[in-house]
């Protein structure tokens, strides 16, 4: 049989209501038990390489042969797919299903709507893929729903203007778009000022002798940021691209905030870059603004910064907020083609970091802000530069890949918030999911947006900025 990428007969999924798939039109027997579809759209809608170990996990957590019952479910799986089932790839230790075999509904939906496809625009998307498995799978499927709807209400909003349609299916249209964007929450985000909060840049020294920079804005209870890379205390005011959120936050609070060791304005020229002294620093800037109890407030590495930070001093976080974060770094897991690619990426950077041409920053920017502008992409290449030398750019990269904090997610006591865009190129959602599945009552809220943090012009920031405010409150 030829490969899917071949194939003119595809495999068509429905995912707005009930799963169903069919071939040239007739409908294709679905595997009866409902924890089976789940992982066959699980493995559709991931399009990577699964460990079978980490599927037994999330799918079959029960004490007899967890293997045994995956090979079960796969059986079943290939039976369905019948003449495709090649599309269902495994071997010893991993198991994958090649999107290529397969057209989703969603993906058939043309710019301009038709009257046959408004039926299906009502159901909730992923219907009847509930069962009593893992929160790591329960707050993935709700993640995977909110992407769904994100693309059933684009449609929904051109429908509703659509001369194809009905008056009154326009209407229908215009007032379930309405209803799914209030459910999300999601608004126009207005504008950062560009004008800081009044603040100084203070130093202070952490315990080898660096000189940390750090910044306190607003005024009300205190929030502290974790640095993250890249971070600039005086730049991120005029960011295009995250300044709402710092702006927002210090106008509710008594924000800290600190550049990175190596960064920033804090001191390039030091010997010692690594995970613990990371940590060292943020109780450094702790200790030296005199705080005994507040909330913490990690993004992307910061999180895991953050996150042994709570689980060392339990007593001084009284909240967490994780934004694009992960715990484990990709050398913890990626197979040898990743491992090959991101190594290639770090021989980028040494080579490229420091040089007038954008090129290699630009390999960052579209990773982190794909549907950026040219003017914010400018912006941030440029950004980049100014916050971290070469060699330290190269330094942080090294040490964000070995970073491993799964073993304390657990001992976290803070109730926590997790938020994790949808579409992020840079730290994929599952990390985010696995944050909150693992971490004791943690809540997930992600946002429909491609970027590793939203740019400020989103409407997800002001989502994002409505969560936090939200949860401390």
């Amino acid at each position: 049989m030829a490969g899917g990428e071949d194939r003119q007969d595809r495999i068509v999924v429905r995912l707005l209501g009930e799963l169903e798939l069919s071939r040239g039109g007739t409908p294709l027997a679905l595997p009866a038990s409902r924890k089976t579809r789940a992982l066959f759209v699980f493995l559709l809608r991931e399009q990577r390489v699964h460990r079978r170990e980490r599927l037994c996990e999330v799918f079959f957590n029960v004490p007899d042969d967890p293997r045994a019952a995956l090979r079960w479910s796969l059986s079943k799986l290939r039976a369905a797919l019948g003449e495709d089932a090649d599309a269902l790839k495994g071997d010893r230790e991993t198991v994958s299903l090649d999107p290529d075999y397969f057209t989703l509904d969603i993906d058939r939906l043309g710019d301009e709507p038709e009257p046959s496809a408004v039926k299906g625009m009502f159901e909730q998307p992923l219907a009847g893929l509930e069962w009593h498995g893992s929160d790591f799978y329960d707050n993935w499927l709700a993640a995977e729903r909110a992407a769904v709807d994100a693309r059933r209400r684009d449609w929904l909003v051109r429908a509703a203007e659509s001369e194809n349609l009905s008056a009154a299916d326009r209407e229908r249209c215009r007032s379930e778009a309405e209803r799914i964007g209030e459910d999300s929450g999601e608004r126009a985000a207005p504008p950062p000022s560009g004008k800081p909060v009044e603040h100084q840049i203070h130093y202070c020294l952490a315990e080898d002798g660096t000189q940390i920079a750090y910044a306190v804005t607003g005024d009300g209870p205190p929030l502290v940021k974790a640095a993250n890379w890249i971070n600039h205390l005086e730049r991120d005011w005029d960011s295009p691209l995250w300044g709402h959120l710092i702006e927002g936050i210090s106008r509710s609070r008594m924000l800290v905030r600190y550049d990175e060791r190596g960064s920033g304005l804090s001191q390039w020229d030091v010997e010692r870059i690594d995970f613990d002294s990371f940590v060292e620093d943020l109780e450094t800037v702790v200790d030296r603004v005199g705080l005994d109890r507040f909330p913490l407030l990690g993004i992307s590495q910061g999180g895991a910064v953050s996150i042994e930070y709570a689980a060392r001093h339990s007593e001084k976080v009284s909240q967490l907020i994780l934004i694009g974060g992960y715990a484990a770094g990709w050398r913890q897991f990626a197979k040898p083609e990743e491992r090959a690619q991101r190594e290639a990426v770090l021989t980028l950077v040494e080579h490229g970091w420091g040089e007038d041409n954008p090129v290699y920053r630009q390999l960052f920017s579209q990773t982190f802000y794909p549907d950026a502008t040219g003017e914010e992409i400018a912006w941030f290449n440029d950004y980049q530069k100014q916050t971290a030398s070469p060699e330290n750019a190269l330094r942080f990269l090294d040490i964000f890949s070995h970073i491993d904090v799964r073993d304390r997610l657990a001992t976290v006591q803070a109730p926590t918030l997790v938020i994790h865009s949808r579409g992020d190129q840079r730290v994929p959602m599952a990390s985010g999911i696995e944050l909150a599945a693992t971490i004791p009552g943690a809540t997930l809220v992600t946002l429909d947006s491609n970027s590793h943090v939203p740019l400020s012009r989103e409407p997800a920031m002001a989502r994002l900025v409505d969560a936090v405010q939200s949860f401390l409150a």
